[in-house]
């Protein structure tokens, strides 16, 4: 994936869903001032070398209509947080009942909660945890805590009756 953004906060992002029928998209969105993209126009394609020349033909367009420059050097990918839908279809008419969502921001722990999505292992924001078997060896290095002594029954057994 890779975006292109202009000095007037417009811009264009080429994406890949390789789980979807047309699997490349071409965008058109607009940054906000705090920095969220909102997209929309988007052209979809099942060929990358199609998808490739249709965003180089909407920037090249679009900087000759609007005479704008590209606010970055040049078209870097971006870096992006991934989300996974475990429980329901991310979008209506589609079948699978899970599905993985890409933003340019993290999102917050309520907006995970509200959508019901769990972070990807290797988004940014996200502390590397260390695995499973590591977690239990450093169970195991702790001491162990002094259980409860028994506590002796008051109550007779149906036998003792």
């Amino acid at each position: 994936m890779k975006s292109v953004i202009f000095d007037n906060g417009r811009g264009f992002a080429l994406g890949f869903d390789e789980a979807a029928p047309s699997p490349f998209v071409t965008w058109q969105f607009t940054e906000t001032e705090n920095g969220q993209r909102d997209y929309y126009w988007g052209y979809y394609h099942s060929d990358g070398q199609i998808a490739e020349k249709d965003f180089a033909k909407r920037i090249d367009d679009y900087k000759e209509l609007f005479q704008v420059q590209e606010r970055t050097g040049g078209r870097t990918p971006a870096e992006y947080y991934r989300y996974y839908s475990t429980q329901r279809p991310v979008d209506l008419g589609t079948m699978r009942a899970w599905g993985e969502l890409t933003c340019l921001k993290p999102l917050t722990d309520k907006q995970m909660d509200d959508y019901e999505l769990r972070p990807a292992p290797g988004n940014l924001d996200r502390a590397a945890r260390p695995s499973i078997t590591a977690q239990l060896k450093e169970a195991d290095r702790r001491p162990e805590l002094p259980k409860e002594p028994d506590k002796t029954k008051h109550n007779k057994s149906h036998e003792d009756r």
